[in-house]
Order: structure tokens, then C-alpha cells, then sequence
């Protein structure tokens, strides 16, 4: 692009010398040029610079050759650049967001369109309605959400399942409003999603027994619920009573039963690793949720007393890095406190996010896994 303004390949310019470490990176002009020899994509959005010789403006990390120093000029935005009488460079594209953001806006829009669809997509559908290619699309999303198109696709299906249950006429109704166009693929997948058979789920819980119990520690009131394949739910609260209600609203017509005497034994577990969380605890659990959710949970659990993670850390940790939003989420939406220590993610900068249960007691979890860790 800038081919009749160079006349030294790179190679052949002088060293470009370090910036001073507390120089802002476009304080002036030779700064400037600084970070434009070194493609510098921290310097991008903060200056444009253009060339005389072509007539274009571009970012600083515009990876085409190199423009003489004597035809570039410096702008503190593109409106002025243009108003100079120069155009948006077609490489770089400074005139347009950022590729990241351009990307997130690409797999954003691709969620809106799945959540949207009465039916699956086709993986060429979604690709062209982003304009990209299906391997490109995919392998964005994948990065992006954590998990693939069709992955989430499912994700939403159930969740689609889990409201229209209670009010549909029958399961096989509820299903194909859902989307689901296999009523073997959906069976198959019904354990994991909804926690129990559809049926079941589609009653409020008929049918099935969930044990629980509430205690009282140093965190305020605690329910411990558990249904054959594990404990299902720990949750924290200041009122007994609320908790046990919530518990009801999820399920109205399972049967809940107060634990017997080896659920006292899971329950006096629980809670004396509240006390000592530094020993560590090795109970059954019933986790409900998508593939992406029991992926982060399944991290969670890996995270020992004393050690805080940052969303983005949790995200490498699983393998999608670009899908802190989404980690953010699976945190949100866990049932089982404690045993699954989703107050153990902070933000970047180390301080507390949210926590259904309360951000006091989550500074005072973390407090008292500090002050025990081995």
C-alpha cells in the first residue's frame, strides 16, 4: 500500500530504540513514530498517523511496509485525519472497531440468531450470516463462548425445555417447542440437563425424594439438599426458613424429606469443612447443567483453600481464554456452594465480584481459607 513512499525495507531502517519506561506511548511526534515502526498495537485508538505519498491514514499497527518519516503526519482521531483530506486505509481498517471486537460482535450476533431460531442452524447458516468462513466461524465461537455452536444450541434447547416443562401438556409438546427435532437425542441428554427424568421435572419434581437439612454455622443458616445421585444444592441465607422455600419453588411436588441419620452424617461433613476447609472434602455431588457449566465447575473444584483465581485465569484454565463472560456466568448460576467454591474467582485486579449468597461471606470464606492455609 505504501510501496511508492518506501525505499528502505525494514531490515535496512535503524533500530528503533526503546521507549522510556515512563513516557506515555504518544506523548509526541517521535513517540509516535516509535510506536508506528513497531507496529505497537497498544498505541491503536490512542493516534492514527497518514501518508502523504498515498493519501491514506492508518493505525499504528497497520502491517503494511513501512512510509518514509518525512510523508507521515500524526491525528488524534480519524474524523481529522479525513478531515486532512486523507482516506481509511482498506488493510487496517481504522475507521472500523478493533478485529477483537469485530469478532465478538460476529459470535454475539451468531448467539442472538440461535437463541432466536425456532430450529437448529446449519453450521454454513450461521457462518454467512457473520460473514465468515464455517472453520473461521467455528473455531471464533468455540474460543469465544467456550463451548461450539452446536453446543450452545443444545444449551439453549434445554433451557427452552426446563420452562416449558411445567406448563406443557406433555413432555413430547414441550420438547418440540423446544426445538428438539429428536426425541432420542433429547432422552438422552435429559439426566444432565434437567437432573432428573423429564417427567418428573415437568411436575414440579413428582415422583422424586430430595433429603435435606438445615444447620446453623458461623456463615448464618445452611441447607444441604441431596437427591440419590448426590448433593444437588448447599445453599447459605440469614433466614432457615427462606431457604427451605426456595428449595419447595424449585421443586413443588417432589417429595422433600428431612435427612435421616446418614444424611446427618453428610450434613456434620459439610459442616466441619466449613470449619476446616483447609482438610478438604470428598462428597458425591448431583451438578446439573450444560457441557460448558460442569467443564468451569469441574475447574472450581480444582482450586485449593487459600488460592483465588481471576475470571480470565478460570477461562485459560478450561481452554477457552476468550469465554470470561461465560465463565462468569456458570459462577453465577451454581446451585452447590462450597463444595463447588465459586467464591474463590475475584476480578483482575483482586478485588470481590458478586456472590449469591453475599459478598460478606465471601470476603469471610476467603479470609478464614487465608488465614488456615497449610
Amino acid at each position: 500500500m505504501h510501496t511508492m513512499a518506501t525505499r528502505h525495507s525494514r531490515r535496512n531502517a535503524p533500530a528503533v530504540p526503546p521507549m522510556p519506561a515512563a513516557a506515555p506511548a504518544c506523548a509526541d511526534d517521535e513517540l509516535r513514530w516509535q510506536a508506528v515502526q513497531r507496529r505497537d498495537k497498544a498505541a491503536d485508538g490512542q493516534f492514527y498517523y497518514s501518508v502523504r505519498s498515498t493519501g491514506v491514514y492508518c493505525k499504528p499497527s497497520c502491517a503494511a511496509r513501512l512510509a518514509l518519516r518525512k510523508n507521515v503526519a500524526f491525528h488524534d482521531s480519524c474524523a481529522a485525519a479525513e478531515a486532512a483530506g486523507f482516506r481509511a486505509c482498506k488493510r487496517c481498517k481504522p475507521n472500523q472497531p478493533r478485529l477483537e471486537e469485530r469478532q465478538a460482535q460476529a459470535v454475539a450476533q451468531a448467539c442472538r440468531l440461535i437463541e432466536q431460531a425456532e430450529a437448529p442452524l446449519a453450521l454454513e447458516t450461521l457462518a454467512d450470516a457473520v460473514g465468515l468462513s464455517r472453520y473461521h466461524f467455528h473455531r471464533l465461537f468455540k474460543a469465544h463462548t467456550g463451548v461450539t455452536p452446536r453446543a450452545y444450541a443444545d444449551g439453549q434447547r434445554a433451557e427452552r425445555m426446563r420452562s416449558r416443562l411445567p406448563g406443557s401438556a406433555s413432555v413430547t409438546e414441550a420438547m418440540y417447542d423446544a426445538g428438539f427435532n429428536s426425541s432420542g437425542r433429547f432422552y438422552e441428554q435429559s439426566g444432565e440437563r434437567l437432573g432428573m427424568k423429564p417427567s418428573a421435572y415437568r411436575q414440579g419434581g413428582s415422583g422424586e425424594r430430595i433429603c435435606f437439612a438445615v444447620a446453623q454455622c458461623w456463615l448464618g443458616a445452611l441447607l444441604v439438599a441431596a437427591t440419590a445421585k448426590g448433593i444437588c444444592a448447599v445453599a447459605l441465607g440469614d433466614d432457615p426458613e427462606v431457604l427451605v422455600q426456595e428449595l419447595q419453588d424449585r421443586f413443588p411436588k417432589a417429595e422433600l424429606v428431612g435427612g435421616d441419620a446418614q444424611f446427618e452424617r453428610m450434613l456434620a461433613q459439610v459442616l466441619g469443612f466449613i470449619e476446616a476447609p483447609e482438610r478438604g472434602l470428598d462428597l458425591p455431588l448431583d451438578v446439573r447443567g450444560t457441557a460448558f457449566q460442569q467443564r468451569v465447575w469441574q475447574a472450581l473444584r480444582s482450586i485449593p483453600p487459600g488460592v483465588t483465581l481471576s475470571y480470565s485465569a478460570l477461562a485459560e484454565r478450561i481452554g477457552s481464554p476468550a469465554a470470561v463472560r461465560a465463565v462468569a456466568s456458570a459462577c453465577a448460576n451454581n446451585e452447590i456452594a462450597l463444595l463447588i467454591p465459586c467464591h474463590r474467582i475475584v476480578r483482575l485486579d483482586g478485588s470481590l465480584s458478586g456472590y449469591r449468597w453475599g459478598v460478606e461471606r465471601k470476603q469471610a470464606l476467603l479470609e478464614k481459607e487465608r488465614v488456615a492455609k497449610p
